[in-house]
């Protein structure tokens, strides 16, 4: 009986390019997050090349969990794990909360820790209540994610410091402006895998043109070496600070449900249908290699949902081929020289992609509120209200300045409080009384009979 395609073991030479075109699809994702945690923390060119590589690296094991899989541990599908995003606005914060900039990231390890070995142990249960997670309320989280990193890429497009003197310059923002149009016509006018990597071809076109403008600083890579290996606990051993475990824990009940979604379509595409079991093995994937990460310098990992697009367009359902990609990720992680090219790449050019990058996020949640059903005042209500809790931090950074610091951690990240707001308000008017039972009704900004006093006849069902 013939191997189903996702058992399929291809020659070593097309596994090696497809598995390589999936790290390309996913690259620049995964070196976004530490690039954007390292910037906040403050930390050298070398610290910042050496927490890239350990996130590269991390993501290949990740994916080895994850298609590869032991035990009762991986969904044999032909994911690719890596950094999640849902956890950069939190991490951000407790980056922000904590006076002592050298101990953030020692607390950001502590906090993914324990959210993945608690995530480890409630994937069995977690995979039984994701009735509770619709599309409403994923839809929700996700766009939050790409609305709460668009400051970010706008940041980076205005230069690397607000003190340097061309913060902000035509020249910075004209890069950016470039790199966004040279994506944007390699999406528009290209096919197959340059397309895919039109993200990566923008950053080395981008970076090129700004070599004339003296912005392009070569000395990373000539600093770095060949051969490294992400020494265990580099930034030091973890520590525990309640506020900052139960930000994780909510990031990584959204990394969960975000996973869980990926793997029931990537089942469809895939034409191998993720059952209970299924998805309950690859979030014990996603988990074990979030808390496994941080011994070697790594954050919170989840199933990246850019790779299944590339899988239906391929057509190629081989999990081998995917792990062969993690083997791409763990070779660039255990080398420097490779890591520290992102480095190189200027903070406008990365503003300028950063805006595909981040924004592609928030329309892939957009893309999942289509299928909402927000033709019901329900659902439109817990967009709305969650939506708006969400974006707080981002519109009114002072919003929450007199609470104490510990809660600040949870309430100045839009996604945390967002996905919570979403998950309640999912909870009361879809799953408790009549509200569980309401068919289309008036639209929440239309005029009511009740403002002119008439009553309003009840709904039917």
């Amino acid at each position: 009986m013939a191997d189903h395609p996702v058992d399929e073991k291809l020659p070593p030479l097309k596994m090696a390019t497809t598995g390589l075109q999936h790290v390309a699809a996913m690259y620049a994702g995964v070196v976004a997050p530490p690039l954007i945690v390292g910037a906040a923390i403050g930390l050298t060119a070398t610290e910042l090349t050496f927490l890239t590589g350990a996130c590269l690296f991390t993501a290949g094991l990740a994916t080895f969990l994850q298609t590869l899989g032991i035990w009762k541990i991986g969904a044999r599908l032909p994911f690719v794990n890596g950094v999640t995003f849902a956890g950069v606005a939190p991490m951000t914060a407790i980056v922000a909360a904590t006076e002592d900039k050298s101990d953030a990231l020692p607390i950001i390890f502590g906090a993914v820790v324990v959210a993945g070995l608690l995530g480890f142990l409630a994937a069995p249960v977690f995979c039984k209540a994701i009735r509770f997670f619709p599309p409403v309320v994923t839809g929700t989280v996700i766009t939050l994610i790409g609305i709460s990193l668009l400051p970010v890429a706008f940041g980076w497009a205005q230069g690397s410091s607000p003190e340097a003197d061309d913060f902000g310059s035509s020249t910075n923002l004209g890069l950016a402006a470039v790199t966004l149009v040279i994506v944007l016509l390699l999406r528009r006018f290209t096919r197959g895998f340059v397309k895919q990597i039109a993200v990566l071809l923008g950053l080395v076109a981008g970076t090129l043109i700004a070599i004339p403008f003296g912005v392009t600083d070569f000395g990373p890579v000539a600093d770095a070496s060949v051969v490294g290996f992400p020494a265990p606990f580099h930034f030091g051993a973890p520590q525990f600070q309640l506020a900052a475990i139960l930000s994780m824990c909510v990031v990584m009940v959204v990394s969960m449900t975000e996973s869980t979604a990926d793997m029931l379509a990537l089942g469809e595409i895939v034409d191998r249908k993720a059952d209970e079991r299924t998805i309950a093995a690859g979030l014990r994937a996603d988990t074990l290699g979030s808390a496994i990460s941080p011994l070697f310098n790594g954050f919170m990992c989840s199933a990246f949902a850019q790779n299944i697009g590339l899988v239906a367009m391929t057509k190629i359902r081989s999990r081998y081929v995917v792990a062969a990609g993690g083997g791409f990720l763990v070779l660039m992680g255990l080398c420097p020289m490779a890591a520290s090219l992102i480095a190189v790449v200027p903070r406008p050019v990365l503003g300028g992609a950063g805006v595909v990058l981040f924004g592609s996020v928030a329309a892939s949640g957009i893309q999942t509120l289509v299928r909402a059903s927000l033709d019901k005042d329900n659902n439109v209500l817990i967009v709305a209200v969650s939506l708006a809790v969400g974006v707080i931090p981002i519109a009114a950074p002072e919003f929450y300045h007199s609470f104490p610091e510990n809660a600040k951690i949870i309430l100045d990240s839009g996604i945390s409080t967002g996905c919570v707001a979403a998950v309640l308000l999912n909870l009361v008017f879809n799953h408790t009384g009549r509200g569980r039972d309401a068919e289309d009704v008036t639209h929440p900004m239309e005029a009511g009979e009740e403002i002119t006093g008439a009553s309003r006849a009840p709904a039917t069902s």
